[in-house]
């Protein structure tokens, strides 16, 4: 058996068509859908995954304030930036690129963000309303998850989905979103402090890989037919590449694609995901 491999390419190509014809009629009642992304300094990732969300913004037709800041700027400077964009009312979206420089609080930024323009999901508001299942800006990462396995035709209710990784931006929220009554998973969450990883992953269904480390999860911890989310993003060394580097994810593809009945691959699965709930969160906020 080889596995279904998900492309989150074409899924996410798909919502972000869908995304751009509703911008486009709300352009026709005069409102224009405009995301402000912020980013601070140089690092080459936060800079790519900027580029990213521009690329996506232009697609979908969406309106893109975004704003370069020097490695230098205060963290008043930036705060002060954050309020005017909360106070102005042709900007539906406000983002700030993590991680920022070391001298900036990133918790006082995520606070400073006014919820209902939060559309990263990662004010504790939002958070709360996740927790409870009320209306709310979902975390762009896990919604994705859940919106592939959605798309794709995977049965999720009644099924036993183990979370790899308790992160606040990917972990713990993924597994609240499993849980609810409309994906229905019963969810194991494992993390470093988890002492028999293998025997817990080999009763799931569903794996949903989160751990920031290449190969933690290998075939022979998964039981036939599982499905396999990987979200990792790691770079190693490969002098094959021009970059000098590959991108791997969180588990041995290879070996588990012999095994599971669906596996994402690294790049191209989750990660285009990630961007298209962006413009979807930034859309349902224009039409508020």
């Amino acid at each position: 058996m080889s596995a279904v491999i998900i492309d989150g390419k074409q899924v996410a190509a798909d919502i972000r068509a869908e995304v751009a014809q509703k911008v486009a009629e709300l352009k026709k009642k005069g409102k224009n859908a405009c995301l402000a992304v912020i980013l601070v300094g140089e690092n080459p990732a936060s800079v790519s995954y900027v580029t990213g969300k521009q690329k996506a913004l232009a697609e979908v037709g969406m309106q893109d304030r975004s704003v370069h800041l020097p490695e230098n700027t205060t963290e008043e400077d930036l705060l002060k930036l954050i309020d005017q964009l909360n106070n102005d009312d042709s900007v539906h979206g406000i983002l700030v690129q993590l991680p920022l420089p070391k001298h900036i609080n990133e918790d006082k930024v995520i606070m400073a963000i006014a919820p209902g323009k939060d559309v990263d999901g990662f004010h504790p508001v939002n958070v709360g309303n996740m927790m409870i299942g009320r209306p709310g800006f979902l975390p762009c990462t896990p919604h994705g998850i859940i919106v592939l396995l959605q798309r794709m035709g995977i049965e999720t209710s009644g099924k036993h989905a183990v979370v790899i990784g308790r992160s606040n931006i990917v972990g713990k929220p993924v597994s609240v979103l499993l849980a609810q009554k409309n994906v229905n998973c019963t969810v194991t969450l494992c993390h470093t402090g988890t002492k028999n990883l293998p025997e817990i992953t080999k009763q799931a269904d569903i794996v949903v890989v989160a751990s920031g480390h290449p190969h933690t999860l290998t075939g022979d911890m998964i039981k036939d037919g599982a499905v396999v989310i990987d979200v990792g993003v790691n770079r190693i060394p490969d002098s094959s590449k021009k970059s000098g580097f590959r991108l791997v994810g969180d588990c041995d593809f290879d070996d588990l694609k012999e095994k599971a009945s669906f596996i994402t691959p690294v790049p191209g699965g989750v990660g285009p995901m990630t961007i298209a709930m962006l413009m979807v969160n930034t859309l349902e906020s224009a039409e508020k």
